[in-house]
Parts: C-alpha cells; structure tokens; sequence
C-alpha cells in the first residue's frame, strides 16, 4: 500500500506534540506513541501518531497469532496495535477465567489512513494516497485551538483494592510454598486497583502521567469508547532487520530529592542479590525463548543487570539479542516469545497457571504489550506497565502493578514495592477529580 510522504519544520517541538495528541482525539482511532526524547539504543522516533482505521482485525485469542499473521503478511504496510496478556492462552493450553471490568478484545491492529511521526524538529506525515490531500490542511488544523468536549472528571474517586493487604501477603506466602516446593523458581504476582462509577478525562490523565513519568515507551490509545494511557519505562521486543532485541526490567528503587542519597539508592540497587537474582532468571528465560527462532548461537546478553533512572523509580534493566533468518516471519518470534518473560516467571507455564489460581483479576491489556509493524516486517513493542485502562462506557478505570516473587520474597516488602509502583497512576487519578 504506498504512502504519500511529506515533511515540514516545525520550532517549538513540545508544543507541536501536545498540539498532535489534541488534535488527535476528533478521531475514533488513535494511538500515540511518546519516546519522551529517550536517545536510547535502537529508538526509531520521538512520536508516532496512527489514526483512523482503513482496516483492522479485532479477535480473541483463539488462533490470535495465526490471524495477526495473515492480516499483517497481506496488508504489507504500517499496522499499530496490541497483543493483550491473555494471548498466552493462544500459545499453551491455559485459560483466564478472572474478573473483567475492562473488557478490551484480545487482539487488535489497524491500518491507519493518517500516520504522523516527529523527529526532532521535523514532523512527516504518511497518509495513503485516499487522505494525502489532507496533508497540508491537516499541518495547519494541528497547530489551531482545537475546542474540545472536556469531560469533567468524577468528583472524590474512590481508588479500591481488589486484594487487600492481608490477603495479598497470604497469597505471597502461597507462591513461596511453589517455590519451595520446586514448582517454580519466580512468578510477577499482580494486583489491580479500580474505580467503579467513575468519569475521568483521558487526555488530561494521559499528559499528567507522562508529564511526571517521562517514560521512553508512553502510549495513548484510543478505541472508541475504550483507552489505555500507559506511561511504560519497559519494552517487550523489536525486530531490527534480522536483529532481535529485548530489554526485560526486574528491579525497582524509588526515586530521592538527595543527590546524594538517590546515587547511593541506584547503586544499592545495582548491588542487591534478590534484585539482581530476579533479573538474571528473566534473561535466562528470554534467552530461552529467543532461540526457539534465533539462529543458533547467536543469542547474547548485551547488557546486564544495569540501572537506569526515570523520573519516578531506578530500574534494573538488562538487553538480550539476536538473530534470524530473514525467512522467519516477524509474528513467529513474537509468538516464540511471548508473554514476555517480565510478567510471568520461571519455568513460564507452571508460572502462568499459579498466577491464575492466585489473581483475582483478568490481566487483559495489561501486561500485554502495544507497538506497530513497518511495511518491511520490523516491530517494536512495549510492555504494558505503569498503565491506567479505562471503559467510558462502563465508567470502570483500572490500573495493576505487580512484583517478582523470588526464594528471598519477604511479603511485606512485596507489598511496598506494588504500592510504590502504584503511586503515579494514583496521584494522576486523584489530582484529576
């Protein structure tokens, strides 16, 4: 499918963004991806912005790989989407039988008529040949006062838990008689937060949660009456030509005001056994699951176990890679692959079914992960984390966090860990009503 191209200057960059994202919610559609000016290894933009669909495929997850394959092998153009969580029921023989106040499907991708990316300080525009008279009357829209419908937000909302600290340190306690037992050596236990009854103005929490997260792989997703405002520091995979790459996070500290103090907790952290033991079990896992298409020999750790600072937490991230042969189709190696290793646990099916039992909540979307295709068959894709879903319809708002329950697990310190994962999305939440 071509696509005409056309670039324009733009100066003050920061605001042509938030001028985009506005302009973007006329749109039934929508899907903006925010790099945050990241100059991280292997990163392609500083936003994308895809809108209105042309075509799309929306399924469960029976046979959810094979479609994605057929759909995207047949459009050979840019495609942007998600893979919820609970596709891993495509891959093994698992269920997810939770609680759902969400109900996003399973799968989704569109081929977008509109697609938008900046660069520093030029903005491209990439419109199929129906729209790209548009072009330059759309460049001109995007940089007016837009009136938009302001939807006031509930006023007092009311942030539950789904599993209550008691319950959720039982629950830890659980997980570590499996791992004693030698059922499994980790498993990402998570617990949800939500708001029932609820309005929330989706463009206002979006920008206020990245405005205080600054992560490199944010996303503001809009379907219908459905959205997800991620401010995600974690990616999932990319495909690079025939490099592969994954970037798993186990490890969290809270940020310091202290210079002083915020450099020793980041080194505290690089340092830590339980950190560093829960990160290592990961890439050994992902390294697992990336020679089922890799070439052999050529999976290799690039990074290990190093901490990065974000505006809200220091993570432990580590960089595994590889290659494939440029036969392998771009939808096996996310299938190989996925859930990704970060969310689930090791050995990852055993880890998969305890989770279930022991959540209370359907994951959906979370723990997912959201990206794109380019017409040549490379990807990237986020994971799904530090993450609010929202259903207007519904009034139902959600927001999960999780943590790495190891051997070393101490309940309560697990506990404090969801709680200061949670912290962001609740403050947005909160300062919004």
């Amino acid at each position: 499918m071509q696509r005409t191209i056309s670039s324009f200057s733009i100066k003050d960059v920061a605001k042509f963004k938030q001028q985009l994202l506005i302009w973007a919610q006329q749109f039934e559609t929508a899907i903006f991806l925010d790099s945050n000016n990241y100059q991280q290894q292997y990163s392609s933009f500083d936003v994308a912005l895809a809108v209105e669909e042309f075509t799309s495929i929306k399924t469960d997850v029976h046979n959810a790989f094979q479609k994605l394959q057929e759909y995207q092998s047949n459009i050979k153009d840019y495609i942007f989407g998600y893979i919820s969580y609970d596709v891993k029921n495509d891959v093994e023989k698992l269920t997810s039988e939770n609680f759902d106040g969400l109900e996003f499907p399973d799968l989704y991708f569109f081929q977008p008529k509109k697609l938008i990316f900046i660069n520093q300080n030029s903005v491209e525009f990439r419109y199929l040949k129906m729209v790209d008279d548009e072009i330059e009357s759309d460049f001109i829209k995007i940089q007016q006062p837009i009136n938009l419908e302001i939807q006031q937000s509930t006023i007092d909302i009311n942030i539950k838990l789904r599993i209550h600290k008691e319950e959720y340190q039982e629950k830890v306690k659980g997980f570590l008689q499996h791992i004693h037992r030698g059922d499994i050596y980790e498993a990402n236990f998570c617990q949800e937060f939500y708001a029932e009854n609820t309005t929330i103005n989706p463009l206002q929490v979006f920008q206020d949660l990245d405005s205080i997260s600054e992560p490199p792989f944010a996303v503001f997703l809009k379907m219908n009456h459905q959205f997800l405002l991620s401010a995600s520091p974690e990616r999932y995979l990319r495909k690079e030509g025939n490099k592969i790459i994954s970037q798993p996070i186990k490890g969290t500290a809270k940020r310091l005001k202290s210079k002083f103090e915020d450099k020793k907790i980041a080194s505290d952290l690089a340092k830590d056994s339980k950190e560093r033991s829960e990160n290592v079990m990961i890439v050994d896992l992902v390294r697992n699951d990336l020679s089922k298409s890799a070439i052999k020999g050529s999976v290799k750790v690039e990074e290990l176990c190093k901490v990065y600072a974000f505006k809200q937490v220091h993570q432990m991230i580590s960089t595994v890679v590889c290659e494939i042969d440029k036969k392998t189709s771009p939808i096996q190696v996310l299938k190989d692959t996925f859930p990704m290793g970060s969310m689930t646990g090791a050995p990852k099916v055993a880890a998969m079914n305890i989770i279930e039992k022991y959540e209370v909540s359907k994951r959906g979307l979370y723990s997912g992960a959201v990206g794109y295709f380019t017409p040549e068959g490379n990807f990237d894709f986020n994971v799904v984390i530090r993450s609010i879903l929202y259903n207007q319809q519904k009034k139902y708002v959600s927001f999960s966090v999780g943590s790495a329950i190891t051997a070393k697990s101490i309940p309560e310190k697990e506990y404090e860990e969801c709680l200061l994962k949670a912290k962001a999305m609740k403050y947005v939440l909160l300062k919004s009503d």
